[in-house]
């Protein structure tokens, strides 16, 4: 990977064809790896795994350029293990089995396997279940790769043989780093002054395999003075942004969005939003999750906040992009800074819990129609009392079923208009209560 290096001294490969700047700083050492000393650390999982002699079979999850592969590599060799790398998306069940006889061979000849499954996400079910038995045995030492959750994309018999590492994009720092390793590499400075040094490292997004590919094409310009920020951003196209509609980035924003609005910081909720809008989301998926938000975090302490979604979703099928989306804007900030409420999200909760314990019961007869005279004969509508007729217009009546015990289920906060709802709730409930003590 990118962010791991070694000063390798020779420039070109055995026929004399360039080396990427990537392949010649790869690590010799786990020791040299950028940006994961949580993981690597003498006191992390898996540095307390090699300083005890015992390595299990490991998932590394992580986005692209962190060391997934490289660590892989330098595993095999600390471990006395043949390394042997497959790609999920190349790689079908002939293959596998081609690399399960070879590791047997190699193991029955005292030599272990570490195999590293690029991508190990995109392999099925029944493929992932095809690797459990050889890990059991010990013909292979397991270690996968993936930039997706694997709690999601991996099956739970994989897993539980199986440590996950969680491997972090890398932060400026570790970046300013790889950058230093690659100009003593290069045997010159970068020809950028400090704020376009910075805004190459912002481009790489975390990701070092991406900075030293254009580290590299930097370092081949012709420049007889150090560039500022608008002449390299004119060179070079800012590296697009990491974002997939259907896989775990999509997932961890919109749960970043929505909780930023729950928790009243208009801010963070419009960074989130134009996150999302600027890695491809559909407006529309977003105008949805913004209603759910007003009737879910908001509710009736600002009745009105469903009404602003819902405006804004028609604005933007009417306007479309670009100016439809600050509709959406708009819509974010109101429910930031709205009165926080989930007392009916609550109350609906409770309510469909106790329906589905309560079964069939049926109304109380006092509130049934009786269209027939059958229905009369069997006491439907006896002593209904007919509430605009009742004192104050409530006449304090029982209608959960007779044989229930009367539930409370929404219990409004002291918070917006669910104020002025409290109030009214409580009067109702001690006028129930004198009008049955009646």
């Amino acid at each position: 990977m990118a962010d791991l290096f070694s000063n390798d001294p020779a420039p070109k490969d055995g026929k004399g064809t360039p080396r990427p700047l990537a392949d010649r700083l790869r690590p010799t050492s786990l020791g040299a790896v950028v940006g994961q000393g949580a993981v690597l650390g003498a006191d992390g999982p898996l540095g307390t795994m090699l300083a005890a002699g015992s390595l299990s079979s490991l998932v590394f999850w992580g986005p692209p350029g962190v060391g997934k592969t490289t660590i892989a590599r330098l595993l095999a060799d600390q471990t006395d293990r043949h390394f042997v790398q497959i790609s999920a998306i190349f790689s079908g069940i002939s293959d596998l089995k081609k690399v399960f006889e070879a590791a047997k061979i190699r193991r029955q000849n005292g030599r272990g396997t570490l195999l590293f499954v690029d991508e190990i996400h995109r392999f099925n079910k029944a493929q992932q279940d095809g690797f459990l038995p050889h890990m059991e045995d010990g013909t292979i030492l397991l270690v996968g790769a993936t930039t997706e959750n694997p709690s999601f994309e991996l099956n739970a018999a994989l897993l539980s043989r199986a440590q996950v590492l969680v491997l972090q994009r890398l932060t400026l720092a570790d970046l300013e780093l790889l950058a230093q390793r690659a100009e003593k590499e290069l045997k010159k400075p970068l020809p950028l002054d400090g704020n376009a040094r910075e805004a190459l490292l912002e481009m790489a997004d975390g990701d070092g395999r991406t900075l030293l590919n254009l580290i590299e094409q930097v370092s081949a310009w012709k420049a007889v003075e150090k560039l500022d920020t608008d002449a390299l951003t004119t060179r070079l196209m800012r590296r697009a942004t990491k974002y997939d509609k259907s896989g775990d980035e999509h997932y961890n924003l919109i749960s970043a969005l929505h909780k930023s609005v729950r928790g009243s910081d208009p801010d963070a909720a419009l960074y989130w939003l134009a996150r999302m809008l600027a890695g491809g989301e559909d407006p529309r998926y977003l105008a949805r999750r913004i209603t759910r938000m007003a009737i879910e975090d908001i509710g009736l302490a600002d009745p009105q906040a469903q009404s602003v979604c819902l405006q804004a979703w028609q604005t933007y099928e009417r306007l479309g992009s670009p100016e439809g989306e600050l509709a959406l804007a708009q819509a974010v900030t109101y429910l930031a800074l709205a009165p926080k409420s989930n007392a009916a999200y609550a109350a609906y909760k409770n309510a469909m819990a106790a329906a589905r314990q309560s079964g069939s019961e049926p109304p109380p007869k006092h509130i049934l129609n009786a269209p027939t005279k059958l229905m009369q004969e069997q006491g439907y509508g006896d002593g209904y009392a007919y509430d605009h007729d009742a004192e104050g217009g409530f006449s304090g009546q029982n209608y959960f079923p007779e044989t229930m015990k009367r539930g409370v289920y929404y219990q409004p906060v002291e918070r917006g208009f669910e104020r002025e709802l409290k109030k009214r709730l409580d009067f109702f409930v001690k006028l129930r209560a004198k009008r049955q003590d009646g």
